[in-house]
């Protein structure tokens, strides 16, 4: 009896390890929504009209941050499709230069 319930408290151990590692790499990144194209070049208030231009033309929307004018790729565009060329928070999965957007508000 105590060996099943040490195996079961040794397997809620690793499965709450193992979710808080999951949970850890969603981050919140504030930037503007631009293009692919023009990239961090299109990221303000001023390049809008442009971003959107592209975007309709084939570019696909990317996120360029504030802190260092770092361009994300996303991985589902059509969750920014309401805010190209809008200062933004988008909070989601970061992999290197990707993001997997959750959700997106307005700034």
């Amino acid at each position: 009896m105590r060996k099943v319930l040490l195996l079961l408290l040794a397997g809620a151990l690793i499965m709450s390890v193992a979710s808080l590692s999951f949970a850890s790499d969603t981050q919140t990144v504030k930037g503007w929504v631009s293009n692919s194209k023009c990239g961090a070049k299109d990221a303000s208030a001023d390049g809008a009209a442009c971003t959107k231009k592209c975007i309709k033309a084939g570019a696909s929307p990317v996120v360029v941050t504030d802190t260092d004018q770092k361009v994300l790729n996303v991985d589902n565009p059509e969750s920014l499709k309401d805010h190209y060329g809008h200062h933004v928070a988008v909070t989601g999965h970061v992999d290197g230069d990707k993001i997997h957007v959750d959700s997106v508000k307005m700034l």
